[in-house]
C-alpha cells in the first residue's frame, strides 16, 4: 500500500481513532495535516510523530462546525503542499441520553458537530480536488448509524446521515474522479470508551462475533486502503469495521 506523494487531511486527528488514522497514513508515505479542537500540545505531538516517519505534518486548530474555517484549513494545505488528495472526516462528539431526557442543545450539538462538519470539509475540498482531477474522501460513521442504539438517538441520526450524504456526494462527483466512502467502526478501544463499566463491556463483547473490541489501527488500515489507489474502483461504499457486530 503506497501513499507516497499524497497529501491528506484528517479532522479530529489529535487523539483516538483520528490520531491512529493520521499516523497510519504517514506510515504509508503520505503527508498528513490534522485539525484539533482543544489541545495544541497533543496536536503538536501527533505532528512530531508524523514527521518522524519522514513525511510532512501540519496541525490546525479549527471548529469543525464553521464552514469558513474548513475553507481556510483546506486552502492552507493546498497553499503549502500544492494539492489535497485525501480528506478523512473524523471529527465527532457524543452527548448520550434517553430521548425523554435528551435536551434540544444535546441534539443540536451532536448533529451539528458530527454531520455539518462532513458537509463543511467535503464541500471545501471539492474545488481543489476537481482541479487536481481526483481525490478520495473517507467519512467516519459508526455501526450505530446502521443499527441504532438506545440512548444515542442524536449520535445514531448523525452517523446515519453521514452514510446518505456520502452516497449522494459520490454520485455527484464520480465524473470528476473524486471518490467518497464511509468507514463504520464498531466498539473500538479509545480514550472515549475506556470509561465504560465492566458490565457494559462484557455485553458489547457478547454482541460481537469476534468476541473482542477493535483497536484504532484496524480502523486506520481500512481508511488507508480507501485512501490508496488499491481502492480506485470503490465509491459510495460503507465498510463496517466492527468484528461482525452489525451483521
Amino acid at each position: 500500500m503506497d501513499l507516497k506523494e499524497k497529501n491528506c487531511l484528517v479532522t479530529g486527528g489529535s487523539r483516538g481513532i483520528g490520531k491512529s488514522i493520521a499516523l497510519t497514513l504517514a506510515h504509508f508515505g503520505a503527508n498528513v495535516a490534522i485539525t484539533y479542537a482543544r489541545s495544541e500540545e497533543a496536536a503538536n505531538e501527533v505532528v512530531k510523530e508524523i514527521e518522524e516517519k519522514g513525511v510532512k505534518g501540519l496541525a490546525f486548530q479549527a471548529d469543525a462546525i464553521l464552514f469558513e474555517k474548513a475553507e481556510e484549513v483546506i486552502s492552507e494545505v493546498v497553499k503549502q503542499w500544492g494539492t489535497l488528495d485525501v480528506l478523512v472526516n473524523n471529527a465527532g462528539i457524543t452527548k448520550d441520553n434517553l430521548i425523554l431526557r435528551m435536551t434540544e442543545e444535546a441534539w443540536d450539538d451532536v448533529i451539528t458537530t458530527n454531520l455539518k462538519s462532513i458537509f463543511n470539509y467535503s464541500k471545501a475540498a471539492t474545488k481543489p480536488m476537481m482541479r487536481a482531477r481526483g481525490g478520495s474522501i473517507i467519512n467516519i460513521s459508526s455501526v450505530v448509524g446502521i443499527s441504532g442504539n438506545a440512548g444515542q438517538s442524536n449520535y445514531a441520526a448523525s452517523k446515519a446521515g453521514i452514510v446518505g450524504f456520502t452516497k449522494s456526494f459520490a454520485k455527484e462527483l464520480a465524473s470528476r474522479n473524486i471518490r467518497a466512502n464511509v468507514v463504520a467502526p464498531g466498539y473500538i478501544t479509545t480514550e472515549m470508551t475506556e470509561t465504560l463499566n465492566e458490565k457494559l463491556l462484557d455485553a458489547i463483547k457478547q454482541e460481537t462475533p469476534l468476541g473482542r473490541p477493535g483497536n484504532p489501527d484496524e480502523v486506520a488500515n481500512t481508511v488507508a486502503f480507501l485512501a490508496s489507489n488499491l481502492s480506485s474502483y470503490i465509491t459510495g461504499e460503507t465498510i463496517r469495521v466492527d468484528g461482525g457486530m452489525a451483521m
